[in-house]
């Protein structure tokens, strides 16, 4: 390993993808469901690869190329071996929901002092993590890393690789039950973040307001805590004023009360706030640096995100969509203050047995709501006798042009996953 991480010292950076290749690439060629990169040898090579990593011996000749058994286990060990040998401070990151938004937070929040390395998107699973921790340099200070699951395990294996000195569970909820068997086996998974941290000693980022991660935590003391219940955290924070977008209040061990207003929508927010807030404490960033930096955090990427269009107003949270976190953005979308209230619904995917009473108490709660309009995308829906319009694919929903095209001058929730596209419905909103 030490020969092949040599080689990729003199690289420009990483790639496993063909499309990205430029003069100088490292490129490891992974095989997945619908692709093998490995039968791209050549293609790599003559867009400018360096040194190509390949499971296809009939390159074993070539200086430029290293043949091995597994290139996704030599892509890993690269990564667990670039860890070591940078040593870089790492925050690690997981959770049901709020796990991106959290990580954009903190990093905004610690780049206020550091040069700061944070994961890309949402590249949280076995391939993305290697990536990310190949993509930090030695011209960062601190990374931020994200780490995301769907079956027990994952977790462990990530964390492993990445050996933060300090992290945090966002949260536990309903989210791959078909994967993880259950909700305990949930909990279980994202708790394998922080038997790594117990393991390496490092510091543990808790909200204690949360019964379900201090259980987890067990009797661990190196700890930085922080809370929505005014007693038990280090930091303390509160939802200072209802409204559209997020206002807060939050002190540092019962001192002075900051204000924040963000541009991030939804009181359910507060807790991932405050996780930047705790993070930046502890690393030591100025109190007024924090303010700063999450009032001027913007969502851009479909999370927690309003959208003024010509006609409409809209939240746009169409990225990722389970029980907590349909629940929650329905919960704050009824608190708002708003007249001509529309709702547009992705389907929930990896329910598995819990699928059915988990989207029946959705559409229960919409029926309970002063709504406008109810557009049902996904075919989970179907099943289910409502008045709502119900469509398999957002592309049927769009077809009925002229119902979308009538909303004007409302206030609409679109929440989803990528997975039903519901971003397409901006066009004709």
């Amino acid at each position: 390993m030490e020969r092949l991480y040599n080689i990729f010292k003199d690289s420009s950076g990483i790639s496993t993808d063909t499309r990205t290749i430029t003069q100088g690439t490292f490129f490891i060629a992974l095989k997945g469901e619908n692709f093998d990169a490995n039968n791209m040898v050549d293609e790599a090579l003559n867009k400018g690869a360096f040194h190509v990593v390949t499971t296809n011996k009939k390159y074993v000749s070539l200086d430029n190329v290293t043949v091995v058994d597994d290139t996704l286990t030599t892509l890993q060990q690269l990564a667990a071996y670039h860890r070591t040998a940078l040593g870089t401070t790492i925050v690690g990151i997981t959770g049901t929901n709020g796990k991106t938004t959290t990580k954009e937070l903190i990093a905004t929040v610690l780049s206020k002092k550091y040069k700061t390395y944070a994961t890309q998107g949402n590249l949280n699973n076995h391939i993305g993590v290697p990536l990310s921790l190949l993509n930090i340099t030695k011209e960062h200070d601190i990374a931020v890393i994200e780490m995301g699951a769907n079956h027990p395990g994952e977790i462990a294996t990530l964390a492993a690789l990445v050996k933060p000195n300090s992290g945090l569970i966002t949260n536990v909820g309903m989210a791959h039950i078909e994967g993880f068997g259950s909700f305990e086996g949930v909990k279980k998974t994202k708790a394998e973040l922080y038997s790594q941290i117990k393991k390496d000693d490092g510091t543990i980022f808790i909200n204690t307001s949360n019964p379900y991660l201090t259980e987890l935590l067990g009797d661990y003391d190196k700890c930085f805590s922080y809370a929505t219940d005014s007693i038990s955290g280090i930091i303390d924070g509160h939802v200072a004023e209802k409204g559209e977008t997020l206002n807060l209040e939050w002190n540092y061990n019962n001192g002075q009360y900051f204000n924040v207003n963000t541009q991030i929508t939804g009181a359910y927010n507060l807790e991932n706030v405050l996780a930047a807030v705790a993070v930046g404490c502890f690393y030591n960033v100025s109190n007024n640096d924090i303010c700063e930096a999450i009032s001027l955090y913007k969502p851009t990427n479909s999370r927690s995100q309003i959208v003024i269009t010509d006609r409409n107003r809209i939240i746009m949270d169409a990225y990722n969509a389970n029980p907590s976190s349909m629940n929650a953005s329905l919960d704050n979308f009824n608190s708002l203050d708003y007249a001509n209230k529309v709702v547009i619904l992705g389907a929930m995917r990896e329910l598995g047995i819990e699928q059915h009473n988990q989207h029946n108490s959705i559409i229960e709660k919409l029926d309970k709501m002063n709504l406008d309009k109810v557009f049902l995308v996904g075919k989970e829906w179907a099943e289910f006798k409502t008045q709502y319009p119900k469509f398999t694919y957002v592309e049927d929903a769009l077809m009925i042009k002229e119902d979308v095209e009538a909303l004007s001058k409302k206030n609409i929730l679109i929440k989803g996953s990528r997975s039903n596209k519901l971003e397409r419905t901006l066009e004709w909103l």
